[in-house]
């Protein structure tokens, strides 16, 4: 039976990835703050989360993330960027996966094809960015962006079927975007669950190190 790890499965979309896995027969390994303590912004409790499992794990999914932290709310212009919040942002959604990848590289098979992927946001793509405004969020994904690249291509050096990815959920309808949607259409976090475990499960070790959207499509840096 394949295995998988979901951190943040407490949360809007990482509990529905984890309802989605078990749908489709995976052994699935929840953990998150409100049912583990789970800092990930804390390496202590990272290690302590992710050291004593045993590997291997076919797919370590990353949920967490946060749009305000401390009450650091998105600025919608360069006067409103604070020290703080900036800091937060990096903290929750860039260092925080990276610590996660950093203590399940062992839970990942050497000889078996292995999925890291990460929840990103098509904002965090410079490329794309044409009309400015929360920039703290967006460059902590864009950080998230590059380190799981860089990260991809360390991975497959010791893990050659193995695929570090970036994922783009779209809109999900969950208390962490209910305030913020606005015009953007949304969809229940089960159906952006299963659409992202399609495109995982289309995904070839030559995609590693790639940042794609709900429907597979990859999206500029």
């Amino acid at each position: 039976m394949k295995r998988a790890l979901v951190i943040g499965a407490s949360g809007g979309i990482g509990s529905a990835i984890a309802a989605e896995l078990r749908s489709r027969g995976w052994d699935v390994t929840g953990r998150s703050r409100r049912d583990d303590g789970l800092d990930v912004t804390d390496e202590a409790s990272v290690a302590n989360a992710l050291q004593p499992l045993e590997p291997p794990f076919h797919l370590v999914f990353t949920a967490t993330g946060a749009l305000v932290v401390d009450g650091h709310e998105p600025e919608k212009a360069v006067r409103e960027v604070t020290g703080p919040g900036l800091i937060d942002q990096m903290q929750v959604n860039a260092l925080g996966p990276m610590l996660v990848l950093k203590y399940a590289l062992r839970l990942l098979p050497r000889d078996q094809r292995a999925v890291f992927a990460a929840l990103s946001a098509r904002v965090g793509s410079i490329g794309d960015n044409q009309i400015g405004g929360w920039h703290s969020y967006r460059a902590s994904k864009a950080a998230l962006n590059q380190l799981v690249h860089g990260a991809s291509i360390e991975l497959r050096r010791t893990h050659k079927q193995a695929i570090a990815v970036c994922l783009h959920p779209g809109t999900v309808e969950t208390p962490f975007t209910a305030k913020y949607a606005g015009r953007h259409k949304t969809v229940p976090a089960g159906e952006a669950a299963a659409n992202l475990l399609n495109v995982i499960e289309g995904l070839d070790p030559a995609q590693t190190g790639g940042f794609y959207d709900y429907a597979g499509k990859e999206i500029p840096w």
